[in-house]
């Protein structure tokens, strides 16, 4: 089973008009509200992919209602823990292929209903083999959370993928997961500097290793992403762009990710259907889900390139043998 840790959900609702121009009214054609957030796209993507999913979250209020009723009935096994607060809304608009995102901070998590969480968590980690932890943190969640979490999964035996930005990222590589995955946004708080280029996304990707995990991915978007594993490192990007709506791109790598995890498969394969999968997420119009006839068309001609490194790129990262468990 993989879990998928879900603290911030959201409502997402999703606005589709012809262009967004600023300072004026816009028509919409078309809106849509569905249950979001990264750990649900995740979710999704791994029941697509065939995955046993079991989602693990904090929810509170209407929006919170909304969110559990939907998840009842499409089917996705979740646990939730409840607030007081609402649990946030996000609102997208998409215009051509455009999509702009308004994220909600979240609501107050009080620190009895994070033990409570936390109690939770340690109960049902003991079924799973992977945990993956994406997403931001509401109000009241220490920086620690994710750390905290990886250590408990490793504890049951579970293997981790943490896909989270700035002191959450930090605190977690410190535990050790199996693979970080933030995008190059995210991750350019650990070089100190804008992730612009391939080179600078493979140094920042050495960088996640050398803090703690035993393999890394940076996503890049269209470009693709790079991943350092078993001291080598890889650029695997899609033979075409997709055009459509970015916004769960990342979510469905991450889900694959897992899912190779699950099941062992050989490292170069996922990243090959990870860049597949990925890119036919965004010709759906709604995260956490993919085409499926995309990701077969564009799977044989997805790249998986290994690259020639100089020792500078590496820095003083230890050798490793294999890739992750």
């Amino acid at each position: 089973m993989i879990i998928s840790v879900s603290l911030n959900p959201a409502l997402d609702i999703t606005y589709v008009v012809p262009e967004l121009v600023p300072d004026t009214s816009h028509r919409v054609t078309s809106v849509v509200s569905r249950a979001g957030g990264k750990g649900l796209n995740v979710a999704r993507v791994l029941r697509q992919l065939g995955a046993d999913t079991l989602v693990l979250g904090l929810l509170g209020g209407a929006a919170g209602e909304h969110i559990q009723a939907e998840l009842a009935t499409a089917g996705l096994p979740a646990q939730f823990t409840h607030l007081s607060g609402e649990t946030r809304r996000t609102v997208t608009v998409l215009a051509q292929d455009t999509a702009t995102v308004l994220n909600e901070p979240g609501p107050h998590v009080t620190a009895a209903q994070w033990a409570a969480f936390r109690d939770v968590f340690a109960e049902r980690v003991r079924a799973a083999r992977v945990v993956v932890l994406s997403g931001s943190r509401p109000p009241g969640v220490p920086d620690t959370a994710y750390a905290d979490l990886v250590t408990m999964a490793q504890v049951a035996g579970a293997e981790t993928i943490v896909d989270a930005e700035g002191s959450a990222l930090r605190h977690a590589l410190a535990a050790a997961p199996t693979l970080a995955k933030p995008n190059a946004h995210e991750a350019a708080d650990l070089l100190g500097r804008p992730v612009r280029s391939r080179d600078e996304a493979v140094a920042v990707a050495h960088r996640l290793v050398r803090s703690g995990a035993s393999a890394s991915v940076v996503s890049r978007g269209a470009d693709g992403f790079v991943a350092v594993t078993g001291g080598a490192a890889y650029n695997v990007r899609a033979p075409e762009r997709v055009a459509g709506n970015p916004t769960g791109a990342g979510d469905a790598l991450a889900a694959v990710l897992a899912y190779g995890l699950l099941t062992r498969a050989p490292w170069p394969d996922v990243l090959a259907r990870g860049a597949a999968v990925s890119a036919a997420a965004v010709a759906c119009p709604w995260a956490g889900e993919y085409d499926d006839d995309v990701a077969s068309r564009l799977l044989p001609g997805t790249t998986v390139e290994k690259l020639q490194e100089h020792r500078a790129d590496r820095e003083q990262e230890p050798c490793r043998t294999s890739p992750p468990r």
